[in-house]
């Protein structure tokens, strides 16, 4: 993917026929790499357009690596020698544009939101200049939740990284109720960046969890398509081992762990809540129900990968959900059909147990960047708050009844 003309005339692209996204070189008579990188040098296919390198006008490349939920810029030389570019920045979005010896950039950090900034890259010394920032002038100085990765050994002896967030000011041995995070495509991944919607959670007391389930993007070929017809299964046990493993270092609180997710997520986190686990309640945005269905809603050049995803937990079912669920949705959502969660609501309060539902309004798939974002942010902590006070309230009957 990502093919461009270079300067020299070759056709330059991107391969993960290493086991890794990297970049190649073909000048009409054979293919080459031109550098050998354990980490990807291109994004999930998400969307169009993507630009994860380029070419600088004396003779160098850039490009932009992915290693796990990490980013770095990289430097090649003519002959292959990779160099690192000291950024500030953990997360670096797929769209760069270079002029000369220059890059423009959106870089992020965990205590900085994405920012346009220019990489001057032309002598020894490194040159930063930060064009535009997102935030308001009123966040400045707000203190913000840092994340620390955690390592996990799952079945078969595989490991998943999750990044924890803990409540803001916490202690050392913090102890909280959790939100665990399936992210969306499934192929994509967790970021190593600020996060708005984290800190909505941890400034209020709990702690928010991202896990880079089977599947993810930035851990080669074989960890992404490894999530192909397993779909709703490893994912969801990748979410659980790690909600587990909270609860087994003391973090976690018994009946207080969460799942949510958005789109490809919100499949994953309504799987979660129907089968036996840790999690108390789900909540899922402009969720995927029914994976065939999506199949033929999805933008078209993303239905091959929708296609190789199925086979795995197949649809939700509304007799397996177990545990209370908020789904929010926008009515004009054309990838993951209003159809189908309005069905799943109806069946659910058929069989007594009655979802909450917040349907938007003429919001599209993408409610996070939504005029209406901040409605569903309450709605969400509302319900996970409602869901607390009901095991309080079980608790105390609990204690009265042995009295």
């Amino acid at each position: 993917m990502e093919p461009q003309w270079g300067p020299d005339g070759a056709l330059y692209f991107v391969s993960d026929r290493s086991g890794w996204w990297n970049l190649y070189r073909w000048n009409g008579l054979e293919v080459k790499a031109v550098a050998s990188i354990a980490g990807e040098c291109a994004a999930e296919p998400w969307e169009l357009g993507y630009t994860s390198y380029g070419f600088l006008d004396d003779g160098r490349i850039v490009a932009v690596v992915q290693e796990g939920p990490r980013h770095r810029l990289v430097v090649i030389e003519p002959d292959g020698t990779v160099r690192p570019v000291d950024l500030p920045y953990t997360s670096i979005k797929p769209y760069l544009a270079i002029r000369g010896t220059t890059v423009a950039l959106i870089g992020s950090s965990p205590t900085a939101a994405p920012q346009v900034a220019l990489v001057d890259l032309a002598g020894a010394d490194l040159r930063v200049e930060v064009l535009a920032r997102p935030e308001h002038a009123g966040l400045d100085g707000t203190r913000v939740s840092a994340p620390t990765e955690l390592h996990v050994q799952v079945a078969s002896g595989r490991e998943v990284l999750a990044l924890v967030y803990p409540p803001t000011d916490a202690a050392a041995d913090w102890r909280a109720p959790v939100i665990v995070r399936a992210h969306p495509g499934p192929t994509a991944s967790c970021l190593l960046r600020l996060d708005w919607q984290a800190q909505f959670f941890t400034s209020r007391g709990f702690a928010v969890v991202d896990v880079d389930y089977l599947g993810s993007t930035g851990y080669g070929r074989v960890f992404r398509e490894s999530l192909y017809g397993r779909w709703g299964l490893d994912d969801v046990d990748d979410c659980a081992a790690v909600a587990v493993h909270l609860l087994s270092m003391g973090r976690a609180v018994p009946g207080q762990v969460f799942i949510r997710g958005a789109s490809a997520g919100g499949y994953t986190a309504l799987h979660a809540v129907a089968k036996d686990g840790p999690f108390a309640a789900a909540t899922a945005v402009s969720a995927i129900v029914d994976p065939d269905r999506w199949g033929q809603t999805v933008p078209r050049f993303q239905r091959a990968h929708a296609m190789r995803l199925a086979g795995g937990a197949g649809p939700v079912r509304a007799t397996d959900v177990q545990r209370p669920v908020l789904l929010i949705h926008g009515t004009a959502d054309e990838v993951a059909a209003v159809e189908d969660v309005q069905e799943l609501a109806g069946e659910l309060t058929s069989l007594g147990m009655a979802p909450e539902v917040l349907l938007l309004p003429d919001v599209g798939h993408y409610v996070a960047t939504s005029d209406r974002a901040g409605a569903a942010l309450d709605a969400e902590l509302t319900h996970y708050r409602s869901v607390l006070a009901g095991a309080a309230n079980d608790q105390q009957g609990l204690h009265r009844g042995k009295r």
